[in-house]
Order: C-alpha cells, then sequence, then structure tokens
C-alpha cells in the first residue's frame, strides 16, 4: 500500500479521533431523546443506552483491532465511517416506526419489565451497529499512527485526549445547542453529516473513487429530505404543536372543547384547559379539595404554590374559584411555561420560576397555605422530590394549617407498589394524611397536614361555596376521603428506587388494558386482532 498523503503528518487521523469520538456522545444523547417520548427519560432507560452502547463500542474495538492487524488499509476504516454516517442519518426516518414496532410486539409477548425490554431491544436495532462501526476507530487508527515504540506513549495519548475533547463537545453541543435549536433528527442528521464529510474528505484527497462514498453521499441527501422532521406521534393529524426542550417532548393538541398539553407520546394528559373554563374531570378537580381543607372560606388571602406548574391547569383553577389568593409556580421547563402562555391562557399575574421544586423551596424562606406537588410523570419521577427529606422541606414551608396535596399518577395493586411507598413516607412526616383515587383514571390525590381538623375545615367550607358544580365536586370529593394507615415503607435521598417502583405499575397498567386484545390474538391469531381494531 502506498502512502496516503493525508495521513502522512497525522492530523487527519487525530481529526478522525475527534469527530468519532463527538459522534458517539452527540448519538448517545440524541438516543435518550429519541426513546423518551416513548419510554421516558428515566434512569432505567439511560442505563439500558449506557450499556448498549458501551457493548457497541467493546465489540468494535475488538474488531477493529483484529482488522487493523490483518489489513492496515485506512479505506477500510473510513468505508466503515461511511456506513455508519448513512445508518446514523437513516435513524430519524425508520427509528420511530421501529420502536413502535418492537413495542407492539413485545406487548404480546411480555409478561414483565415491558420498558425493560422494549427500551433494550430498540437499542440494540437502532444504535449498536453504527456505534460498533465507530468503535472499530481508535484501534484502527492505534495501528496508522505508531510508527515506533520510542513515541507510541505519546501518540497513543494524543489520540485518546482528541477522542476525549471531541466526546465533551459531543456532550455538550446537543444538549445546549442542536436539539433545543433544530431538534433530534436534525442533530442525527448534523452528526452523521460531519462523520460522512470525514472520509468523503479522505476519499477525495487520495484520488480513490468509492462508490461506498458515492452512494453514501447520495442517501444522505435522501435522509435529509425525508428524516428532518421533529414528529414522533407520527400517526397524529393536526397538531397544534409539537417540539422538543431541553427537558421534554412537547405536544400540544386542540379540539372544540379543550386544548392539551403532553409531555410523553404513549402516556396521559399533562395538563389541560377547557375553553369554556369548566372542571376538567380529572385529577386537578379533585385537588381544589387542598384550598378547602386549608380553610379557603375563612381566609382573608391565601398562598399558594406549585411545584410541576405545567401550563397552569390548577393554578388557573384557583385563580377563578377563590378570592384574595396568590399563586406562585415552579416549572423546570421554560419551554412549558411559554406554551402555557401561547396555548393555555395563563393568567399574567400567576409568577412562575424556571427551577426545580426542591431547589426552589431550598432558595425561599415563605410560608404557603397550600402546596401542590405535582411533579411525577409516568416513570419519570425525580427521587429527590418523592424522599422524606424533601417532604419535610414540604412541610416546613406550609403554616400551621397548611395542607400539602401529591398528584399520584400510577395507582398500583402490589404491596410496596410506588404509590404506597410515596404515601408511607409522607406520613411518617405529616401527622394527618388522607388519599382519594381519582375516578376513571390511575391517579390518586393524597392530602397531608399537621392538623387534625382539616377534614371538618372542609366539611364547613364547602357548605360554603355558591358555584354548583364545584360544589358537588367538592361533596364528592369529601365523601371519598380515607385516612390513611401507613404500612411503613420510606423513601429517602439516600434509597428512593422509584424508576424500578414506577416500572412495575406500567406493566400493571399496560397489561390490564391490552389484555382483552391479547387474548384476541392468543385464540385468532393477527388476522383476528386486526379485525378487533378496526
Amino acid at each position: 500500500m502506498g502512502e496516503k498523503r493525508i495521513l502522512q503528518n497525522k492530523v487527519y487521523l487525530y481529526l478522525t479521533e475527534f469527530f468519532a469520538g463527538m459522534s458517539v456522545m452527540a448519538v448517545e444523547l440524541g438516543a435518550s431523546r429519541l426513546l423518551a417520548p416513548y419510554f421516558s427519560s428515566s434512569q432505567i432507560v439511560w442505563t439500558i443506552i449506557i450499556g448498549t452502547i458501551m457493548i457497541a463500542m467493546a465489540l468494535g474495538n475488538i474488531y477493529g483491532g483484529r482488522s487493523a492487524d490483518k489489513n492496515p488499509n485506512p479505506d477500510r476504516l473510513y468505508g466503515r465511517i461511511v456506513v455508519a454516517a448513512i445508518w446514523i442519518a437513516a435513524i430519524p426516518v425508520v427509528g420511530k416506526y421501529i420502536i413502535v414496532g418492537i413495542s407492539a410486539l413485545l406487548i404480546f409477548t411480555v409478561n414483565s419489565n415491558f420498558l425493560i425490554w422494549a427500551a433494550f431491544l430498540a437499542c440494540m436495532v437502532i444504535f449498536v451497529f453504527p456505534l460498533f462501526l465507530l468503535g472499530t476507530v481508535t484501534p484502527s487508527l492505534v495501528k496508522y499512527t505508531v510508527d515506533s515504540l520510542e513515541d507510541n506513549g505519546k501518540t497513543v495519548g494524543m489520540l485518546n485526549a482528541f477522542n476525549t475533547i471531541g466526546s465533551i463537545l459531543g456532550t455538550f453541543l446537543p444538549t445546549f445547542v442542536t436539539i433545543p435549536a433544530v431538534g433530534t433528527s436534525v442533530t442525527f442528521l448534523i452528526f452523521a453529516g460531519i462523520l460522512l464529510l470525514l472520509a468523503v474528505v479522505y476519499f477525495v484527497s487520495t484520488g480513490i473513487r468509492s462508490k461506498k462514498a458515492i452512494i453514501g453521499v447520495v442517501l444522505f441527501v435522501v435522509f435529509c429530505f425525508t428524516g428532518a422532521s421533529d414528529s414522533f406521534a407520527f400517526w397524529e393529524q393536526n397538531l397544534t404543536y409539537e417540539g422538543e426542550s431541553v427537558y421534554n417532548y412537547l405536544q400540544v393538541k386542540e379540539d372544540g372543547e379543550s386544548v392539551v398539553l403532553s409531555t410523553n407520546v404513549l402516556f396521559g394528559v399533562q395538563s389541560i384547559l377547557k375553553k369554556d373554563e369548566s372542571l376538567t374531570g380529572m385529577y386537578y378537580d379533585y385537588a381544589l379539595a387542598a384550598p378547602y381543607l386549608a380553610g379557603a372560606e375563612e381566609k382573608e388571602h391565601m398562598e399558594i404554590l406549585v411545584l410541576g406548574m405545567g401550563t397552569g391547569t390548577f393554578a388557573a383553577q384557583c385563580k377563578r374559584y377563590f378570592e384574595h389568593v396568590e399563586i406562585e409556580g415552579v416549572e423546570i421547563d421554560e419551554k412549558i411555561t411559554k406554551l402555557a402562555e401561547t396555548y393555555f391562557r395563563l393568567p399574567k399575574d400567576i409568577e412562575v420560576f424556571t427551577y426545580d421544586g426542591r431547589a426552589y423551596l431550598n432558595a425561599v424562606g415563605k410560608k404557603y397555605d397550600v402546596i401542590m406537588v405535582d411533579a411525577y410523570q409516568d416513570i419519570t419521577i425525580p427521587f429527590q422530590m418523592s424522599s422524606e427529606e424533601f417532604f419535610t422541606l414540604v412541610k416546613e414551608h406550609l403554616t400551621e394549617d397548611g395542607v400539602m396535596v401529591v398528584n399520584m399518577n400510577m395507582r398500583g395493586m402490589q404491596e410496596g407498589n410506588i404509590n404506597q411507598c410515596l404515601a408511607d413516607t409522607i406520613a411518617g412526616v405529616f401527622n394527618t394524611v388522607y388519599t382519594v383515587d381519582v375516578a376513571g383514571s390511575t391517579n390518586r390525590e393524597l392530602f397531608a397536614s399537621d392538623s387534625p381538623d382539616m377534614l371538618s375545615v372542609m366539611e364547613e367550607n364547602i357548605s360554603c361555596i355558591s358555584d354548583n358544580g364545584l360544589s358537588d365536586m367538592m361533596k364528592r370529593v369529601f365523601g371519598k376521603m380515607t385516612k390513611y394507615e401507613t404500612g411503613g415503607y420510606r423513601l429517602t435521598d439516600d434509597k428512593a428506587p422509584v424508576e424500578l417502583l414506577g416500572m412495575q405499575v406500567i406493566d400493571e397498567l399496560i397489561f390490564d388494558e391490552i389484555s382483552y386484545y391479547k387474548d384476541i390474538f392468543e385464540r385468532e391469531g393477527l388476522a383476528g386482532f386486526l379485525e378487533s381494531i378496526q
């Protein structure tokens, strides 16, 4: 093999290492955003992503080293980079269909740990192969750059340094620049384009007419036109808004009666606006009992804090039904707050702070009559807002007769489920705890206070309600109030396995919902199933 002029001073090899390291990290972060709308962004999903990528890189290292020893030709390496680039560019086109297809298949074949299996198989199918190819870069470059034993340590050190610096940039750029600015799909295309350009420059500079590179360029152009969409819910029509923020996938749907925000393609409603300003029929209505438990009708002024503001459903209802109330909201995702202003009629006199809920409590010394904790989304439960230490902090920010209301959205049946652990933890902090199951959903509202009289206070207060619809709703909630008896479970900052507990309930909910169709599938096969859903 003749000497390649572009490789003579090793600079291009170092650049290859740099951009390969950058692309690996960018793909890893893109993977989390691709999977999150379907499987959440919990620690479980991150563990699966990191684990599968490490498997791919390890196998790539082994193969790359052996391949370089047998045939030390850089053409082979840059050919693999072309293939990796095209595979990554194809992810925005086919990735979401693969995820939905794998999920649909596993629903009928897996009886437990659905999220783990679905996320793992999706990662294996979508991401392992291109990252396996990128894993061959480092051992191949070591073969091309090491000339003698005298400076091999320096050379390998330089390669690792360039890889690490590239990885650092590949970590920060998607999170803070490309994903918020242009979305996950275009982020994949950007880094695929960088890899493809790297390989094309090599082949052009060496005068090699690589069919692989030519086909790669053509396919990349095709994918740029077909894969630039940021739509994850590809089956939905006429969405009012679909996009991404640093924290969430965001979807706004609207019909003649309501506007709805979802932060997950597959799970539930995060916020809702009823256009006629009526009650929502959801857990927000049940949460309105909290001000009455705190004596809203008797107080000339009431302070309410909402941790997990969303687009302000609960806050707007409180503003509508209670006089002399001052409301503060805390929402970590600033883009959700902007959507609240644009689509959800968030009252202008409600101040919203872009902050983590627990960090906000640590930063303020104010006390409130009601604190609502509404920060739990499907399996994505922030452990720092589920522990004994957190609920103690909430208690310290309540007035003497103040009430905390917590929306727990995954009501499970097993002993020691996530809701029981949360309720037991809260009961270890507050003297009085009541729960109410929300009709027609898996939500449960929990009300906690140190006031032993909060139920009698509510009974007196709801007799003063003039709005008939609200009065009926509060009487219904009051009648379903159940005093909570603790079972002794406890979540702490040191140990709060909320992801695993949540996953157990998700499994229950999924298989309860699809049991009917699963029975049809088992009895009548695919044809019977397809007929049943038409």
